[in-house]
């Protein structure tokens, strides 16, 4: 088969849970025989044609149709939400030759494009839930159009015209990354075709990593209990609530450090972060790195460089950093949101506390850091499950079966 991956955007210095989903079930695909492209818009973007490893990326001109958009506002939604429209990615997928899927990872204005191709072409496509789209926060949802505020969106025209709120309607396949968003898609859509496959891990490449290194090179002392969270800067990952339980997590480890990695895609988010540090008196304590690329070494030096892992997410359609923190080896505390507990056993394989609770949060780390044997037990149950359920062969298999269905099923052959 040959198949187009189409997400919003697609750049290294901007990279997250559907940019690795992207890129290693398309490595995969290519050793399995299977042709793959992606195609998206240049959001972000130094340059309009590149192969990440061994996947050729093609970028194309874009723009949001709206009157008075400041290019403030134009940033802010080129790192978060934008509802962007391309005539040349259009284009591109109406010339790529011999295609027989088209694999959509946004919905909106870029998921109608592809809707419209594929119509045109009469080919299936599918589409993948990433971001989640039945259980977003409203505040979170509100924020991705707050940049738009005081300008004239005049793109309604093109939504209808590429058929934008026909998305999932005319896919042949909805795949949710998330057991709870799947459930929610398949009672909104119940004569669709909705499947759960969840986000994978590269076991392997997690397993072995220089933390003691990594410590050096970032001043994190050696005989430091640290704590790492790996996601967006951004409310939605809420770092802010590490932040805020931070002396309180002190007075049960004294040698406490924070280390928070992530691309930043919320400017006053991060503002905010500095600021409570500042406030908390705690800057010396907390190590933020804006953007560790996700192919890195140093990235997998930073999961050994932990004692524990925290995701304190206020809306998470999975969590794929709980499967980097498990095959690296450590214990994991999350909050009980979204997806997470449709694949952690909280007693187990994690330890889940209830969202935005900070009294929960620190029991949790209580547990852990009074009982060493929790610790180890929950991080070795988590890289057993990383192993044996979530590596990224496992996942490209089951997608491959659902291109294959939706390919032979399709009633524009």
């Amino acid at each position: 088969m040959k198949i187009a991956q189409v997400p919003r955007r697609f750049v290294r210095s901007h990279w997250g849970g559907t940019e690795t989903v992207i890129l290693e079930t398309s490595k995969r695909l290519l050793k399995m025989g299977h042709e793959t492209e992606i195609l998206c818009p240049n959001a972000l973007a130094t340059t309009n044609q590149e192969v990440i490893e061994g996947i050729r990326v093609v970028r194309t001109p874009y723009f949001y149709p709206y009157l008075g958009l400041s290019a403030e506002a134009r940033a802010l939604f080129d790192r978060k939400g934008g509802n962007l429209f391309s005539f040349a990615l259009m284009r591109a997928l109406r010339k790529m030759p011999e295609l027989d899927l088209i694999h959509l990872h946004t919905a909106k204005r870029v998921g109608g494009i592809g809707r419209r191709v594929a119509m045109k072409r009469r080919i299936p496509y599918v589409v993948s839930l990433h971001g989640g789209l039945f259980d977003v926060p409203t505040a979170e949802a509100q924020s991705w159009t707050a940049p738009a505020e005081g300008a004239y969106e005049w793109g309604k025209l093109l939504g209808w015209w590429v058929g934008s709120r026909r998305v999932l309607d005319d896919a042949a396949a909805i795949i949710c990354v998330g057991e709870e968003e799947r459930a929610q898609t398949a009672r909104h859509y119940p004569q669709k075709k909705v499947v759960h496959l969840p986000n994978g891990v590269d076991p392997e490449r997690f397993a072995k990593g220089d933390g003691d290194a990594f410590r050096s090179l970032h001043g994190i002392p050696h005989n430091a209990f640290v704590v790492l969270t790996v996601g967006r800067i951004d409310p939605q990952k809420n770092q802010l609530l590490l932040l805020k339980v931070f002396p309180q997590l002190c007075r049960v480890h004294s040698a406490l450090h924070g280390l928070i990695i992530g691309p930043v895609t919320n400017e006053p988010y991060h503002d905010k972060l500095v600021q409570e540090m500042k406030g908390q008196g705690i800057a010396d304590r907390i190590t933020v790195i804006a953007g560790l690329e996700s192919s890195s070494q140093a990235l997998v030096d930073a999961y050994h460089a932990a004692d524990v892992f925290l995701l304190p997410s206020i809306h998470e359609p999975f969590g794929i950093v709980i499967l980097e923190a498990w095959a690296a080896g450590l214990p994991v505390v999350a909050s009980r949101v979204g997806g997470i507990p449709s694949f952690v056993v909280s007693g187990e394989d994690a330890l889940l506390f209830e969202v935005e609770d900070e009294r929960t949060l620190l029991d949790a780390f209580q547990t852990l850091v009074r009982d060493p044997d929790v610790g180890a037990r929950i991080a070795h149950n988590g890289r057993q499950k990383a192993r044996n359920e979530y590596s990224w062969d496992r996942v490209t298999e089951r997608l491959v079966a659902i291109y294959e269905e939706a390919v032979r099923e399709n009633p524009l052959r």
